[in-house]
């Protein structure tokens, strides 16, 4: 018998798939949707150990990508 539940990890990948799937199908944010989907599949993996929540543990990753992308101080963030 296997698993009853989806862990957050799987969750987290559903969640960046669903992006994916929406921004392909809206012209005008196809490519800013897919970085966006591709940065939260990307990181996370790393972020669910310490989210309970797998929407949370795609958005902060992906938040903190963007910061980083746009030259943001990233010194008040805890690696």
């Amino acid at each position: 018998m296997g698993r009853s539940f989806k862990s957050v990890r799987q969750h987290a990948k559903e969640i960046a798939d669903r992006w994916a799937r929406v921004s392909c199908s809206v012209p005008q944010i196809r490519q800013p949707g897919m970085q966006i989907a591709e940065i939260g599949k990307k990181h996370s993996s790393k972020a669910f150990f310490g989210c309970d929540d797998p929407l949370e543990s795609v958005i902060f990753p992906t938040l903190l990508e963007i910061r980083k992308l746009q030259g943001g101080d990233m010194t008040c963030v805890d690696p």
